[in-house]
């Protein structure tokens, strides 16, 4: 395991993770609301998204603590988003 950091990949990482768990948050909110098409379409847009910091941390693990920064800050933010 390398212990080297790529600021901008950092970066890309938690972007990534955050937006992760904001689209994880919309497709919960449409499975709940029985709304298949924005579920389908939410889901298809979460893995897309999230394949860039799987990609990422797989190579070097160091990325992982960024991917937990990322998915606190998505979730938290959506959530509070969607609460308004």
């Amino acid at each position: 395991m390398h212990l080297t950091v790529n600021p901008l990949v950092a970066a890309g990482v938690i972007l990534a993770t955050a937006a992760t768990d904001a689209l994880y948050v919309m497709f919960t909110a449409s499975v709940v609301a029985r709304r298949p098409i924005a579920a389908a379409n939410w889901s298809a847009i979460w893995y897309i998204v999230s394949s860039f910091a799987v990609i990422s941390y797989t190579s070097n693990a160091v990325y992982v603590l960024f991917a937990a920064i990322g998915s606190w800050c998505g979730a938290y933010l959506s959530l509070t988003w969607l609460r308004r």
